[in-house]
């Protein structure tokens, strides 16, 4: 369940703004899938390190396991049942910043 309050990460990298993907991260410990098992799909790109897991049936992103947080899920609060999130703040993350970091590191 998540909480009522959430602080949300606006992530400005390339990936993020084309999909829209305004996330908060909650721990491996706090995250519990109940169902739906079977039907995810899973992709990365540039480094791996971001798991991106997505619906095979619908397409859509419901959580992932952020490049800068590999002990926690992004969780998209757009996805969580209605009447579940009562305040949302937005935090900007300049995502930008980070891939010219990798991409500099890869040369």
């Amino acid at each position: 369940m998540a909480p009522p309050n959430l602080n949300v990460v606006d992530c400005n990298c390339s990936l993020c703004v084309k999909k829209q993907n305004k996330h908060f991260v909650v721990s491996l410990s706090q995250f519990k899938l109940l169902s739906g098992h079977d039907n995810l799909t899973t992709y990365t790109f540039n480094t791996h390190t971001a798991k991106h897991t997505f619906c095979s049936t619908c397409g859509v992103q419901p959580f992932y396991i952020p490049c800068g947080n590999g002990d926690g899920f992004g969780i998209a609060p757009h996805c969580l049942d209605e009447g579940t999130v009562k305040k949302v703040q937005y935090t900007k993350q300049d995502g930008k910043k980070l891939e010219v970091t990798t991409a500099k590191a890869k040369k």
